[in-house]
């Protein structure tokens, strides 16, 4: 059993999240996280919304788990956490609890292996390198892997401003090479709308 997390994000394997909790149901799961020193699952919501007592109408099949590495006070009193996208999941069954958790039994995918990033998807990678120093704090503590296509796609769909459906198509596909190729006309397309 998984604690599950719908959110208006889609979070990828390696991706930070941080996140700002207020409803006791999240402020209990990251308690637990915590103390049991395991991850929670960040879903995808398709329609409803992240907070209320029904919450998260529909949510998508496949998310990825999130480990918290840092948590703070926030000026607003409200919990603050920093997570940690490890990997990637499918939900065979889903449940709410009677304080509103909703809860899954999930199955890991196999964990992407480092693909060499092609020769003719360099320049991502060198996009990438000049992009996340101006992203702040965020990425500082991110392992940086550059010349690997698997790592060089999700940050890239999880940075780009693309449909959510477009972020949640690029975390379900299993090939880093062709989330590169789905990605790539993106980058020209924004690249073109500069000049």
């Amino acid at each position: 059993m998984t604690p599950l997390f719908p959110l208006n994000t889609v979070l990828f394997p390696g991706g930070p999240l941080p996140l700002r909790i207020f409803e006791a149901r999240y402020v209990d799961m990251v308690r637990h996280c915590m103390r049991a020193h395991c991850p929670f699952g960040v879903v995808l919501i398709r329609a409803g919304s992240e907070v209320g007592a029904a919450g998260a109408g529909e949510m998508s099949a496949i998310g990825t788990t999130a480990r918290i590495v840092d948590f703070n006070a926030l000026p607003d009193g409200l919990l603050g956490i920093t997570c940690i996208g490890e990997r990637k999941f499918s939900v065979s069954k889903h449940w709410q609890q009677d304080d509103g958790l909703h809860m899954g039994e999930i199955e890991l995918a196999p964990a992407e292996e480092p693909t060499d990033l092609p020769g003719e998807y360099h320049h991502l990678g060198q996009l990438l390198r000049k992009v996340l120093p101006e992203l702040g704090e965020l990425y500082c503590n991110v392992p940086k892997h550059f010349s690997d296509a698997a790592w060089v796609g999700c940050r890239l769909a999880e940075i780009l401003p693309i449909a959510l459906c477009e972020k949640q198509y690029c975390l379900e596909l299993d090939d880093p090479v062709a989330r590169l190729a789905r990605l790539n006309p993106l980058i020209r397309k924004a690249d073109d709308e500069q000049d």
